[in-house]
Parts: C-alpha cells; structure tokens; sequence
C-alpha cells in the first residue's frame, strides 16, 4: 500500500508540473498603433494621397459629364456615324476612369501598395516589441483585443500544425 501511495504522489507531482498553466496576455493593437507617431505620420500621408486621387477622379467625371452634355446639345446636328463616335467617346473616356480609379483604390491597387510600403515596416517593429515583450515576461500566447486578427504572438512549443499533418499523413 505504502508504493502505491508514493507512485500516486510521484504521478501527481509529475502531472503538476507538466500542467502549468499557460500564461496569456492582451493587448490593443489599435491604441498601440494609434499611439504611434510614426504610424499617425504614415496615415497622414495616405490620406492625403488618397484625397489627391479622389479629386483627379472627379475631375475626370465632370470631363465625362461635359462631354456627355456637349453631346445631349449638339446630337441633334450629327449625323448617325458622328453620334456613335461620340458616344463610344465617351464610353472610352468612362472606361479610363474607372480603370484609373480601379488603379489607384483596387484591392491590388496603388494606394494598397504604398500602404504596405508605409505601414507594414511599423506593424512589424509592433510585432517584434510584442514577441519581445512575451519572450521577457513568460507570456505564452498574446491576443489582440482590438480587432479579429486574434494571436499576436505564440510559444513555437504549442504550434501543433506538424503533428496533425503527421496524423492526416501529409507530407
């Protein structure tokens, strides 16, 4: 009886330190990045970029809607062959524009691109002072509050993800 009680304890001892408790924290990205000068600086910049833009877009629409005027007045004096140079005309110019605008605001667009080029090195100097941050103080996992991008930053020992590729045999 007496190494049955010593085995249980072991095992209990064993078991306490294995299940030690994760250690977790949360943070609010947006305030920290809002915090930031540099990345108010780099908003700044963005915005008045995408102003810029928006203004040169709508100055090409009032282009179009004066040409399309122009046309309403003078279509009566053209002939059928004339009207229809106009109108593809002005379907042309419309094309332009929208390709412009796609250009600049798309999702592949001009203004993502010089977002990723002023923002990312800032998101990435956060991220490494939270990894930092969590490698110092013992954080095992550090979620993010402010948004629906979820952990920031993860103990490598707890990424699973070869372990379940083992188990669906993938290679």
């Amino acid at each position: 009886m007496k190494r049955f009680t010593i085995l249980t304890m072991m095992l209990l001892m064993v078991s306490a330190v294995s299940l030690q408790a994760q250690r977790i924290a949360v943070v609010d990205l947006g305030k920290v990045l809002n915090t930031s000068s540099e990345y108010k600086a780099a908003q700044d910049e963005l915005d008045k970029i995408a102003a810029r833009w928006r203004q040169e877009i709508a100055q090409e629409y009032d282009v179009i809607k004066g040409l399309y005027n122009k046309y309403q007045a003078e279509q009566v004096l053209m002939s059928d062959e004339m009207r229809k140079q106009k109108e593809e005309e002005i379907m042309q110019k419309e094309k332009e524009v929208r390709d412009l605008q796609k250009a600049r605001f798309g999702p592949e667009g001009s203004l993502f691109r010089k977002r990723q080029d002023l923002v990312e090195p800032i998101q990435q100097k956060i991220y490494g002072a939270v990894e930092d941050f969590a490698d110092k103080r013992g954080y095992d996992f550090v979620f993010d509050k402010s948004s629906a991008t979820g952990i920031l930053f993860s103990k490598p020992s707890f990424d699973k993800t070869e372990d379940l590729l083992k188990i669906l045999g993938a290679d």
